[in-house]
């Protein structure tokens, strides 16, 4: 156990989210099919500002049960741009919060983390986000080379066992913000300026997950003022307590799977709509993961070397402009 320090685990593990959005279907075929999800924008505590949450897998089935399939028509279904920021050049900033972390994580659910967000700068399924930009007129779909674009690389930078003291018990989502708030303080990203491209991932140990985690949502993404700017923030439970509901063996992915499709999904959104809901939605809330969660074009992909599960992310290049699911870009 590293105790209260930050750098680079060395994982010899893994080689092989304003109101409620409506539900609508999720796809099984990558680059085809509509679109929103039983994910985005919520209000989980009042006085704080919108989550947008991942849906659980059963949230998804009941959505797909309650909206037959349908074609797709053109931009209709695609992101928008709403005038706010991406990262431009993202980075990913991971807690272990608590003490209830020392000597406990059954899953190996840290060193999957580390070794999974080391993975994907660069890669090309999360370059599926670069299509994405900043400094366009609001309502823009394509950006065909104009503003600035989302980045992939680099990504991962560093760790931090917060773990001299406990964490709450089931923290609030205004807990959590402090946690963010403390976690810039300890990487001494202390400007503005900074932030807007961090995100900082505050992840809970086994049996310590924020009330809602696996029946409401899988985790979800945020943002909280401070006096180091605006953060961007993930709530990253701990996956595996919540079984098949959050991924345990979908699409036979084996019991841990759902631990990288959940963090690759807030990733992405993360860096195209860090600030919800000011930067990529559609026109239903819904941002780049949740019109592609539980999908079943979900697969190991190979990032860094190492495969890991992921699930498929919007584009809305893919099917000619019309928009679609896909693992790469």
């Amino acid at each position: 156990m590293n105790t209260g320090k930050s750098g680079s685990l060395r994982s010899t593990l893994l080689a092989s989210s304003l109101g409620v959005a409506s539900l609508a279907m999720v796809i099984g075929t990558a680059a085809a099919g509509d679109v929103g999800t039983a994910g985005g924008p919520r209000h989980l505590e009042a006085g704080q500002p919108v989550a947008m949450v991942h849906a659980t897998v059963e949230a998804a089935q009941r959505a797909r049960a309650q909206k037959p399939s349908r074609p797709t028509s053109g931009g209709s279904s695609n992101l928008s741009y709403h005038g706010g920021s991406v990262q431009t050049a993202p980075k990913i900033y991971v807690v272990f919060w608590g003490s209830q972390w020392n000597n406990n994580d059954p899953s190996q659910e840290a060193v999957t983390l580390e070794s999974f967000y080391a993975a994907l700068s660069g890669s090309s399924w999360s370059a599926t986000d670069t299509q994405y930009c900043e400094g366009v007129a609001s309502g823009t779909v394509f950006c065909n080379g104009k503003g600035t674009a989302a980045g992939n690389s680099p990504m991962y930078a560093s760790y931090w066992y917060d773990n001299a003291s406990l964490a709450p018990t089931h923290p609030k989502q205004s807990q959590i913000a402090v946690e963010a708030v403390r976690a810039a303080g300890h990487f001494s990203v202390t400007t503005a300026s900074g932030n807007a491209n961090v995100q900082y991932v505050i992840a809970t140990a086994t049996g310590n997950n924020s009330s809602g985690f696996g029946t409401q949502y899988c985790a979800w993404h945020s943002s909280t003022s401070s006096t180091y700017g605006n953060l961007s923030y993930t709530n990253l439970p701990y996956i595996t307590d919540a079984g098949s509901n959050c991924g345990a063996n979908f699409n036979n992915l084996g019991p841990d799977a759902g631990i990288t499709i959940v963090a690759g999904h807030e990733m992405a959104e993360s860096v195209t709509d860090p600030f919800p809901s000011s930067g990529w939605t559609d026109s239903k809330g819904s941002e780049i993961g949740d019109k592609c969660a539980w999908n079943s074009a979900t697969a190991n992909e190979t990032l860094g070397g190492s495969m890991f599960p992921v699930q498929p992310l919007w584009s809305n290049a893919a099917a000619s402009g019309s928009g679609g699911c896909v693992m790469s870009y």
